[in-house]
């Protein structure tokens, strides 16, 4: 069923190891950093990856390319009280780190620290690991920033609208929760491929941007 290279399993682990622990880990302590103790308490300040793991995300990473941690809790009445601003730049800390981690990756083939050599008889390949690796962070980046509920974009997007829009916004996840977000994923399996619009096209630009 599963018919993946060596190169795309260990790209696999480290994202669920390291990537999806790191994008967690920046919300927690970019909360903890405006006076938001949540994280801390709940013991989400750690790259254990254990600490974060989402068992269906993980399973969807691995079947759709993309997929989830569990989520870092916040109080966002105790961000506000440090800055106005705090809720939206903790939401964004997480797909921002993607894109860094994403780049990290391709500067060894920017800088030709490492050379597409072909694949080796065990199907492993460090270029193909490192492009795997920062393409999988790209996609999360776009990915989360979708802005549907439970994603990182939707509580962006909740802080920089006006008070009506974001009555309008909570009203709208307070009736659907995940459903319209469920629906992009099976209307992408079935053929319309919005998630290819908002995610995969902008992911491989960035992709080609930064590799050539």
């Amino acid at each position: 069923m599963f018919n993946y290279s060596l190169s795309e399993i260990l790209a696999y682990a480290v994202i669920l190891l390291v990537a999806f622990p790191a994008h967690e880990l920046a919300h927690a302590v970019t909360a903890d950093y405006f006076g938001d103790d949540t994280p801390r308490l709940q013991g989400r300040l750690t790259l254990n990856p254990f600490a974060h793991l989402d068992l269906f995300g993980a399973l969807l990473l691995v079947l759709a390319g993309f997929g989830w941690a569990k989520p870092v809790m916040v109080n966002e009445y105790a961000l506000m009280r440090r800055s106005r601003h705090a809720p939206w730049i903790v939401a964004l800390a997480g797909p921002f780190t993607n894109l860094v981690l994403g780049v990290l990756g391709l500067l060894p083939i920017v800088f030709r620290l490492v050379v597409n050599t072909g694949v080796s008889t065990t199907g492993f390949s460090i270029y193909n690991l490192l492009l795997i690796f920062s393409w999988i962070n790209f996609v999360l980046f776009f990915f989360n920033l979708i802005p549907l509920f439970p994603l990182d974009g939707e509580k962006i997007l909740m802080h920089l609208v006006n008070s009506d829009w974001q009555a309008k916004l909570l009203n709208f996840r307070h009736r659907f929760q995940s459903a319209p977000l469920m629906a992009l994923v099976v209307l992408s399996w079935v053929g319309l491929p919005v998630l290819n619009w908002l995610v995969v096209t902008p992911a491989r630009a960035l992709l080609g941007l930064f590799s050539g």
